[in-house]
């Protein structure tokens, strides 16, 4: 595979910025449920979630038994619309000063992940601010870039400098081919759901060379 990652590369995306590193997958079968948008749209973003699912093999269930659905996607034009959520602030603890602080950022985009006793992912929540930037991102490419970004617990700096995404000659956005097989890698069952210690990219950049 010429586009193999070397174990310094995988450590970097699993190595948060006060050094830490942290490795999780999804723990559990994934329910996903998606706010404010249509239903061309909803059918973008749900094929995306089967696809970066099937590509990891991992499952995805009707219900979830905790919490009904487990990875809420909000599409919203304003952080102020998250306020009116019925109830989610049970689900996302302190969203009054999250939201003030998303708002002084500026930000367009935010993942909150809750994780399970043993440290795997239970739930996750992407909440999208449709401003000028991510209006004009293709539906299929900024549903892509978000479950991938949410399939595995990367670094806060993982794609900073570098997209997961690749274009191809005709213009369409697909997902990297070393990410995907990293991906794949992450999900093996062999391996642990959950590592804090840098050697395991060393044994995920094992199973690279097997994909």
């Amino acid at each position: 595979m010429s586009d193999m990652l070397e174990p310094a590369e995988i450590e970097a995306l699993f190595t948060r910025t006060d050094g830490t590193f942290l490795f999780a997958r999804w723990g559990r079968a994934i329910v996903p449920i998606v706010f404010g948008v249509d239903d061309r749209t909803l059918g973008i973003v749900k094929g995306a979630i089967e696809a970066v699912v099937a590509l990891a093999d991992h499952k995805m269930a009707e219900t979830d038994p905790e919490l009904g659905a487990n990875l809420m996607i909000f599409f919203f034009r304003d952080w102020e619309e998250l306020r009116e959520v019925p109830d989610l602030d049970r689900l996302v603890p302190d969203l009054g000063p999250l939201v003030d602080r998303l708002i002084t950022a500026g930000a367009n985009q935010y993942r909150i992940f809750r994780f399970d006793e043993a440290g795997a992912i239970r739930a996750s929540f992407v909440f999208l601010r449709m401003d000028e930037e991510l209006s004009a991102v293709p539906a299929e490419t900024l549903a892509l870039s978000q479950i991938v970004q949410t399939i595995l617990l990367w670094s806060d700096r993982a794609f900073t400098d570098r997209s997961p995404l690749a274009a191809l000659p005709g213009g369409e956005l697909v997902l990297r081919p070393e990410i995907g097989a990293l991906i794949r890698a992450g999900y093996d069952p062999v391996l642990p759901a959950v590592a804090q210690d840098p050697s395991h990219a060393l044994r995920l950049s094992a199973r690279l060379t097997r994909m």
